[in-house]
C-alpha cells in the first residue's frame, strides 16, 4: 500500500477535482483526499510518500500512435531537418559505417519544408551517396518514400512497372521512375526491406517504454499490424509490457477478426481490442488528401479517395455484426464527408439490427467541409484528432488549401458541437510528447516563436482543462476504458505522472520543456 501525501493532485473527476493525498493499493486507487483523511483507512505495510508540493495527473494517453513504427524510428535516421542538404549529410554518415549492400533506414522528411514549390526529393541525389547501399526513407506523413536506384532495382521498378491501386510512382518527363513514391507505391519497395524478428520488435518496444514514461505517456492507441501485435502479446506474456494498451486492427484483418468471433474490448486491462482501422485517403504533404476542391497551384488534383462511402459501409456493417468498431483515417474534407456518411449508415443499420452503438472514430479530421462540421457530434463518432499536426502542416494548409484551413485541425468546432475528442501524435509522423502536443492545443504556435502571439485560426484554441481532458478522458472513452482510466478516482487504475509545475499555472511556452519527473503504472513507478 502507497500513500503519498503534499501533492498538489489535479484529479480531473468532476466530482472531486483537487486533493492533495492518494491512497493506493494492489494497483488501484482506494481513496483520494487529505493524508489525515487516509492514514486511517491505511493498514499492513504502508510506503508513504512526501511529495513536496509537486503537481499529479492521471497518466496521459496517446490516441493515436505506432509502437513498432516509433521504437524502431529510434534506431533509423532521423530524416526531420530544415534543409534537404542535412538529411543527405546524415544518410552519408550511416553509409560510412554500412556494410555493402545493408540497408539504410530513415524517417521523417518532408519536402514542403524543403523546397518553396513542394518538388520531391530523387533517388539521383541518394546514389551519390549510396552507390552499395539500398536506401528507403520514409517521408513524415508516411505517405510517401525516398528511394534510390539500388533500392529500385531490388523491387525490379522500371519503366514499365505500372502504378499500383491508390499509388503513384512518380516519374520524370521521360518516364523514369524518380524515386518517390506516394501511398500505396510505398509498398513496393517497403515490403523488400528486411523485416525485423517479433524479439527484435519486442526488444525495440521495451526499449521504447521509459522515453514515453519521460513525456507522460502510461497508455498509447497502437494502429500498427500483426508483428506490433505479437511483440506486444509477447512482452506482455513476459511481464514486460508497462503501457496500457489499445490495439487497433487493420481492415485487411477484418475476415479473419469476424471469424474469429473477435470484439471491440476483449483483452485485459494491459493489452485489448480496439477499432478496425480503414484509409480513407493520403495526407496533405504529399497532396494526396482527397478534396472536394482541388489543391491551390495543383488544379488538376483533389487527391486520392481510396473507397467512397458506400464501399466503407460494407465493411463498417461486417465489423458491426461481430461487435467491431470502426475507425477511418480521413484528411480531406471529401474524405471526411464519405466517412461520415459511411457512419450514418451505420448508425441506421446498428438501430434496425438491435446492435449497440459502438465508438466508431474518424482518425485525424483534418480538415471538414462546412457542412460536415456538426455531423460527428450528431452521430456520436469521436473525433481522434492529434493537435501537434497544426504548428507543423499551418503553412502548408495555407499554401495549398488556403481559406478552407478555418476548418482545419478545428478542435474547438468539434468540441462546441458536443463530438468527443481524442488527442495523440501519429508518431513517428509528430513527436509523441503530449506536451508539446498540449502547447499546440491551447496556443496554436508553433514552437520556434515564428507564428503570430494570438496562434493560427485562434477561435479554435482549447484551455489547458479541455486539451487535457482529450489526452485522459476522452483517450479512455474512446479505447471503451472510462471506468478504469482517465482520471484519478476511487478504483480506477493507479496511472499516474508527476510534474515539478503546476501545469495550470506554468507559461504556456514552458510546456515544450516539460517532462514527467517519475511515471507510476498500476501503482508501482516506472521511472
Amino acid at each position: 500500500m502507497k500513500l503519498l501525501y503534499n501533492a498538489n493532485i489535479y484529479t480531473l473527476d468532476g466530482s472531486k477535482p483537487k486533493a492533495s493525498a492518494i491512497l493506493i493499493a494492489g494497483g488501484r486507487i482506494i481513496a483520494m483526499g487529505e493524508k489525515d483523511q487516509l492514514e486511517p483507512l491505511a493498514h499492513g505495510k504502508v510506503e508513504k510518500q512526501d511529495m513536496g508540493g509537486k503537481t499529479i495527473l492521471p497518466g496521459l494517453t496517446d490516441a493515436h500512435l505506432h509502437i513498432q513504427h516509433y521504437a524502431l524510428f529510434l534506431g533509423k535516421i532521423d530524416c526531420e531537418t530544415k534543409t534537404k542538404a542535412e538529411c543527405l549529410r546524415r544518410v552519408a554518415e550511416r553509409v560510412k559505417n554500412a556494410k555493402p549492400g545493408e540497408w539504410i533506414l530513415g524517417h521523417g522528411w518532408n519536402h514542403n519544408e524543403w523546397s518553396i514549390n513542394g518538388e520531391l526529393p530523387t533517388a539521383t541525389e541518394l546514389d551519390a551517396l549510396a552507390s552499395n547501399n539500398p536506401v528507403y526513407l520514409t517521408a513524415k506523413s508516411l505517405h510517401a518514400a525516398w528511394a534510390n536506384t539500388a533500392a529500385m532495382n531490388l523491387a525490379n521498378i522500371t519503366s514499365d512497372t505500372p502504378n499500383p491501386k491508390d499509388g503513384v510512382i512518380q516519374r520524370d518527363g521521360a518516364g523514369r521512375a524518380t524515386g518517390a513514391l506516394l501511398e500505396s507505391a510505398m509498398a513496393v519497395v517497403g515490403d523488400i526491406v528486411p523485416e525485423p524478428s517479433i524479439d527484435e520488435i519486442a526488444k525495440a518496444i521495451e526499449a521504447a517504454q521509459p522515453v514515453l514514461w519521460k513525456i507522460g505517456l502510461t497508455g498509447i492507441h497502437d494502429f500498427d499490424r500483426r508483428q506490433a501485435f505479437m511483440a506486444l502479446q509477447q512482452l506482455h506474456s513476459q511481464g514486460k509490457l508497462k503501457l496500457r494498451v489499445n490495439k487497433n486492427l487493420p481492415l485487411d484483418s477484418l475476415n479473419n477478426a469476424y471469424e474469429l468471433g473477435l470484439r471491440t474490448g476483449f483483452g485485459d486491462e494491459w493489452l485489448w481490442i480496439g477499432s478496425v482501422k480503414g484509409f480513407m485517403d493520403g495526407a496533405l504533404g504529399p497532396h494526396t488528401a482527397a478534396m472536394f476542391q482541388p489543391y491551390i497551384g495543383d488544379e488538376e488534383n483533389r487527391g486520392i479517395l481510396n473507397m467512397d462511402g458506400e464501399e466503407l459501409f460494407e465493411h463498417c456493417r461486417h465489423a458491426a455484426d461481430v461487435g467491431l468498431s470502426m475507425t477511418v483515417h480521413a484528411i480531406g474534407d471529401r474524405a471526411n464527408h464519405e466517412v461520415l456518411n459511411a457512419y450514418e449508415q451505420l448508425r441506421k443499420y446498428e438501430t434496425q439490427k438491435g446492435l449497440p452503438h459502438l465508438r466508431h472514430r474518424i482518425e485525424h479530421v483534418q480538415i471538414l467541409h462546412p457542412d460536415d462540421a456538426p455531423r460527428l457530434a450528431q452521430l456520436n463518432v469521436v473525433a481522434s484528432m492529434q493537435p501537434i499536426h497544426a504548428p507543423s502542416d499551418m503553412t502548408t494548409a495555407d499554401r495549398f488549401w488556403g481559406g478552407r484551413s478555418a476548418l482545419a485541425y478545428a478542435w474547438r468546432t468539434q468540441l462546441n458541437h458536443g463530438a468527443p475528442l481524442a488527442f495523440g501524435s501519429d508518431a513517428p509522423v509528430e513527436s509523441p510528447n503530449p506536451f508539446w502536443g498540449l502547447h499546440a492545443a491551447v496556443t496554436r504556435r508553433k514552437a520556434d516563436g515564428s507564428s503570430p502571439a494570438e496562434g493560427w485560426y485562434p477561435e479554435q484554441k482549447l484551455t489547458m482543462a479541455e486539451a487535457l481532458s482529450a489526452y485522459t478522458a476522452g483517450a479512455a472513452y474512446a479505447a471503451n476504458a472510462e471506468h478504469r482510466l482517465g482520471k484519478l478516482s476511487e478504483n480506477y487504475l493507479a496511472d499516474l505522472i508527476v510534474l515539478e509545475q503546476d501545469i495550470f499555472s506554468v507559461d504556456l511556452d514552458e510546456l515544450l520543456t516539460m517532462n514527467s519527473i517519475a511515471t507510476m503504472i498500476n501503482g508501482e513507478w516506472v521511472l
